[in-house]
């Protein structure tokens, strides 16, 4: 989609649609009481027949209004003005998209409510407008005929502002919610995608494409018989249960000096994940094809990265394989030995993240990072622990963890930080190697992390469990691209363009 920011008058806007703001009990936004006025009170006098309320998400088309340019002005419900809050913000957003998309329009402007809630300014209110709008006109059609997309699906969203001043930095923001958008739509179209075409060379191929697309950008893909000379034998484990070849897939992003030290991003990228010899129940066992959301969110924001050209030096690193139950994989009771040196007993092999990401954190060493995150779908634990809602962070650096969730937070893509305590490392003990990969069913969440903390000793490190944000189930089942949009705020932070 195209954004434009645009200020003036609005009554003489031409525009195939233009959106407005209504608080409830029918309480005109600042904008809408613009149009108000030009059209000789002709708006207040329709909303008095009781058709919109202003409750948050409620809609209503009008035509020819009197006195105004645009074809058509499309009333948006903001619920409360005294409660008029950023959650508000968005399901006003995107039903003002899912209409636009109905209505046949192609291009609209929207008008912001001048009056915005405590959590947002201009920069933040046109950044989210652009991230929810990009949000709502994806549509997945790789592999489906898609009879339901839009005849003539929304392509140009003109963002009105009140005043000149404030035009430079709308466009700031509306460039940067571009770059997350088109992050977070990589992330989740790599994650719809099914397992047998999403594969770990097809996640190679397409970091390989993002390397062919920015000059800056320089992947480098190992292969099985590499990882094998280096001593990879966590990761390798994983990948012997499968026909698909492991990859290990390093993105190395160079906006700043050689010499600066590089942020690194870790992604899970398990392309499907049947549980191996402990295998997952079938229902919904289609579902992880998203085990690889971890890899596919760093993919999306080393895009985002290239397409706002930060000056900082960043590297991505995606561990991708298969986990099935071939007759050559992991038994519970083997033991493999990391790329660390240290052994690992499987006690259960649907554990499998923590197996290739280990070594993976492992590889990071070489970079001498100043800061390594990795993202991963690693746990149901944390699902039942914070629900859908935020991800679960894990780091004994308070000061990176303020960073991780003030991004969360200024980005609308939140995470809740949980303990990494020394006294959960004894659950990991085993009587045959230096660890077991699982540390039983308390805190599992948890124990996971301890696992990983195991792997990440000569840098600061934090982690996100990512099992709970990465997909949506039911009528809306897919990918959602997060948290893209977090780690984006963080490396704008980090560029000090936040």
């Amino acid at each position: 989609m195209e954004f434009k920011i645009k200020t003036g008058a609005l009554a003489t806007h031409k525009t195939p649609c233009l959106v407005l703001g209504i608080f409830e009990k029918r309480k005109l936004s600042g904008p809408a009481e613009r149009i108000d006025e030009a059209s000789d009170g002709h708006l207040s006098r329709l909303l008095k027949k009781g058709d919109i309320e202003g409750e948050a998400g409620q809609t209503l088309m009008l035509y020819d209004l009197p006195g105004v340019t645009a074809e058509r002005v499309l009333l948006i419900g903001l619920g409360k003005k005294k409660d008029f809050t950023r959650a508000n913000y968005r399901k006003a957003l995107a039903a003002a998209t899912t209409l636009l998309q109905q209505s046949g329009a192609g291009e609209a402007t929207l008008a912001l409510p001048e009056t915005l809630p405590n959590t947002l300014d201009l920069y933040t209110s046109v950044r989210d407008a652009v991230v929810t709008v990009e949000d709502k006109v994806y549509r997945y059609n790789r592999t489906k005929n898609d009879t339901r997309a839009p005849k003539t699906p929304l392509k140009r969203l003109n963002l009105w502002v009140g005043k000149k001043s404030e035009v430079a930095q709308a466009e700031r923001a509306a460039r940067h919610g571009q770059a997350m958008a088109e992050g977070i739509r990589l992330a989740r179209e790599l994650g719809n995608l099914p397992g047998n075409l999403c594969t770990p060379s097809y996640l190679a191929e397409q970091a390989r494409a993002l390397g062919n697309q920015y000059p800056k950008l320089e992947v480098e893909v190992l292969e099985e018989d590499q990882m094998a000379e280096l001593g990879m034998g966590a990761l390798l484990s994983v990948s012997r249960g499968s026909r698909q070849p492991a990859k290990l897939i390093v993105m190395h992003y160079r906006g700043a000096p050689k010499e600066t030290k590089p942020l690194v991003l870790v992604g899970k990228g398990l392309t499907f994940d049947a549980g191996g010899i402990s295998l997952k129940p079938a229902a919904e066992m289609d579902e992880m094809k998203y085990d690889m959301a971890g890899g596919a969110a760093v993919i999306g924001a080393l895009r985002a990265a290239c397409e706002l050209d930060l000056p900082i030096h960043l590297i991505g690193v995606v561990p991708a394989s298969e986990n099935l139950p071939d007759g050559a994989a992991n038994k519970p009771g083997d033991i493999v030995t990391s790329l660390s040196g240290q052994t690992i007993e499987i006690l259960n092999t649907d554990a499998e993240g923590r197996l290739i990401l280990c070594d993976a954190l492992t590889y990071c060493e070489r970079f001498d990072p100043e800061i390594v995150v990795d993202l991963a779908t690693l746990t149901g634990a944390c699902v039942v622990a914070l629900g859908k809602h935020p991800a679960g962070l894990f780091t004994t650096d308070d000061r990176l963890a303020a960073e991780l969730l003030a991004a969360g937070e200024a980005a609308g893509d939140r995470a809740w930080r949980l303990p990494l305590w020394d006294e959960y490392q004894s659950q990991l003990d085993s009587n045959f190697a230096d660890m077991a990969n699982v540390g039983g069913r308390d805190g599992g969440a948890i124990t996971a992390a301890c696992f990983l903390a195991r792997f990440t000793k000569t840098y600061r490190w934090a982690h996100l469990d990512i099992a709970g944000i990465t997909w949506l189930t039911g009528k809306e089942k897919g990918g959602t691209g997060r948290p893209v949009a977090l780690l984006t705020h963080w490396l704008l932070e980090r560029a000090g363009q936040g």
